[in-house]
């Protein structure tokens, strides 16, 4: 009976947000209560798990992800961003220019969430296709592959820093392990691939790129654009091993901390991108509102994710469902990803994807011997597996390059499907050495 419940709810799920189109919070909801009541709890206990929910989902994700969006939003305003992707470019030159859009991307998206990065790479990709006379999709996805694998395997993006702390994953081990998972699966998914998509001549219309790249003059330093767009990466990564060597050092341990880490790459942000080069304060406080009005959304459904999550623990549900599963001969990182991967396919959002499968498994997850880091990144990967009609990303890249939507199948979402496969093979080979 719970695995049927669980059926149900998640296919209930599927027909509120792909058919019905009822916003992705409301649906949460609404199934959560549903299954709650179904699978006997009383209303108190059912209200109770709601807040518990809610609250224990979001906790200092809230600073991670809206300290995350601010950061990317300064980095993107400056130039900062157009700065790092010039210098990349005139690094590769023209014969290797797609390797040179693949790091511009990776770099870029570590700090900016999709569709942010997605609108500000977009001018980017059509001024360097126009210049370099090069096939639009040639250029154009390996730096939206580069994006993808950003928002869907490393912290702080919303999915993964979610998923890595109701894991009780080491998000700075995390984001390294993602790292090395993500150069392989951006390599085949962008430039590899992208090779092979010169037959496409898709021809968009000019109105659309209304962003007129800014001249050389007004952009920030290019040493300063890298330090301040990686200084979360490099903040987390690196306290998390320090932090081993001086446990009891007060600073280092607060340094370690994935919100604060992010708090000061943000401050860093508003001097090196802002107050030095002429902005006031009131300016970059609005800037930074505005980018934290723009991830709202976003913390909604991690909170409708959540309350769906604790629902199944206190009907006891996700029990139910790890005893069923200790049984059986899958390794938990085939697992994840597969149920992570059909989710997506059935939803479309990567971050839903990511959530609701932790919300199944986290009973079964937390006991496993895999280590935590791994099976956010098989989660992760999972939720990217082939968007298509019902993913909000397939229709911004149709739209924005003027593709059909079998020509979109063709190119977005096999890319989107490389990155996912390419992600579990990276995972797996890691594990082997950890």
């Amino acid at each position: 009976m719970p695995l049927a419940l669980t059926f149900l709810a998640i296919l209930f799920l599927v027909l509120l947000i792909a058919w019905l189109k009822i916003d992705t919070f409301i649906s949460f909801l609404l199934v959560s209560i549903a299954l709650g009541l179904a699978s006997g709890l009383d209303v108190a206990t059912l209200s109770k798990a709601i807040q518990k929910g809610v609250g224990g989902t979001l906790g200092d994700l809230v600073l991670i992800v809206g300290f995350g969006a601010m950061l990317g939003k300064m980095v993107a305003d400056s130039g900062a961003a157009q700065r790092i992707t010039d210098a990349l470019i005139g690094i590769f030159g023209k014969k290797y220019i797609q390797w040179g859009m693949a790091l511009a991307g990776f770099v870029i998206g570590i700090p900016l969430f999709y569709n942010a990065g997605f609108v500000i790479v977009i001018p980017l990709i059509f001024m360097i296709s126009a210049t370099a006379r090069l096939p639009l999709l040639y250029i154009g996805v390996p730096m939206l592959s580069a994006l993808s694998v950003a928002h869907g395997y490393l912290p702080p993006h919303p999915s993964p820093a979610a998923i890595a702390s109701q894991l009780n994953a080491d998000i700075g081990k995390t984001l390294l392990y993602g790292i090395l998972v993500s150069l392989p699966a951006i390599a085949v998914a962008g430039p590899l691939f992208g090779s092979t998509l010169k037959r496409f001549q898709p021809k968009p219309d000019p109105d659309l790129f209304d962003v007129t790249p800014r001249p050389t003059s007004e952009l920030p330093g290019l040493g300063i654009s890298i330090i301040t767009a990686l200084l979360p990466v490099l903040l987390l990564t690196a306290m998390s091993g320090i932090k081993g060597i001086y446990p009891d050092n007060k600073i280092i341990g607060l340094l370690a901390e994935p919100y604060f880490g992010m708090l000061v790459a943000v401050l860093f942000a508003a001097y090196t991108l802002g107050l030095r080069r002429g902005m006031n304060m009131k300016t970059i406080s609005k800037s930074m509102e505005e980018a934290f009005k723009g991830v709202s959304v976003i913390l909604l459904i991690i909170a409708g994710a959540g309350v769906f999550k604790e629902i199944m623990t206190a009907s006891g549900v996700s029990t139910y469902i790890a005893e069923g599963l200790v049984g059986v001969d899958i390794s938990p990182i085939l697992l994840s990803w597969g149920i992570a991967a059909i989710i997506r396919v059935c939803v479309g959002s990567a971050t839903v994807a990511g959530l609701t499968t932790v919300g199944i498994l986290s009973p079964l997850l937390i006991h496993s011997p895999i280590k935590p880091e791994l099976i956010v990144l098989s989660i992760g990967s999972g939720s990217l597996m082939f968007s298509h009609l019902n993913d909000g990303g397939f229709w911004l890249f149709k739209e924005y390059f003027n593709l059909t939507i079998k020509e979109t199948l063709l190119t977005w979402s096999i890319m989107e499907t490389i990155v996912s496969i390419m992600g579990l093979l990276g995972v797996l080979v890691l594990n082997l050495f950890l």
